[in-house]
């Protein structure tokens, strides 16, 4: 197997922590509107900051990206602390939307990269890009006893699916990388963002029971 790190994306730094950082932020603001403490604040400040990327690692057999370096849970952290000192009002709005939804199709895309420079099959690698997206949000929900982001309509889960098929196609196809890591990123945030901007949601099940 090549070594993973030569065919992983390498986000700039200033831009891998800020995507994490926004995810931590997601996770402050909602210990904020529950009127937490800042302890529950930090807590979902790192947990959706990097649980999705620690989920990943462990499944596949990576080191936590999280563990060594010294910026990332100081930055979840960080963030945390500003929003304890800030008002809430000041985050809140269609902003932090997109720019979640860049983070999110950014990091599903990182996943399923990193998953297949690590001999996933393309299948399991697509779950991955997904579960590097989504599953901080989905532990910050379920312990704030809200409906996470897999009972809402809204397309979020599937702008990281669109992102993460598009990285582990391109690989199969063996298409230039950095071309498809682009367009992976492009597309799913492209996605998300109408989603937000239109209201596009799935199609609930109604089927009457016979």
């Amino acid at each position: 197997m090549a070594d993973p790190a030569a065919v992983i994306p390498q986000f700039p730094a200033i831009l891998d922590l800020a995507g994490t950082a926004v995810f931590a932020l997601s996770g402050a603001l909602l210990a904020a509107r529950l009127k937490q403490t800042f302890v529950t604040m930090g807590f979902f400040a790192l947990i959706t900051g990097v649980g999705g990327g620690s989920v990943r690692d462990l499944l596949i057999g990576a080191p936590v990206f999280w563990v060594r370096d010294p910026w990332v849970a100081a930055v979840c952290l960080g963030v945390a602390l500003i929003a304890w000192f800030t008002p809430r009002r000041w985050w809140e709005g269609q902003l932090l939307e997109y720019a979640d939804a860049a983070g999110l199709a950014a990091y599903a895309m990182l996943g399923t990269a990193k998953a297949l420079a690590y001999a996933v099959a393309p299948v399991p690698a697509v779950v991955m890009g997904i579960v590097t997206g989504c599953v901080g949000g989905i532990m910050r929900d379920v312990l704030a006893g809200r409906p996470s982001i897999l009972m809402r309509p809204e397309l979020y889960v599937t702008a990281a699916a669109l992102s993460a098929a598009i990285c582990a196609a391109g690989a199969m196809l063996t298409a230039p990388r950095e071309l498809v890591w682009t367009l992976a990123v492009v597309a799913g945030f492209a996605l998300r963002a109408s989603a937000i901007r239109f209201g596009i949601h799935l199609p609930s099940y109604k089927r009457a029971d016979v």
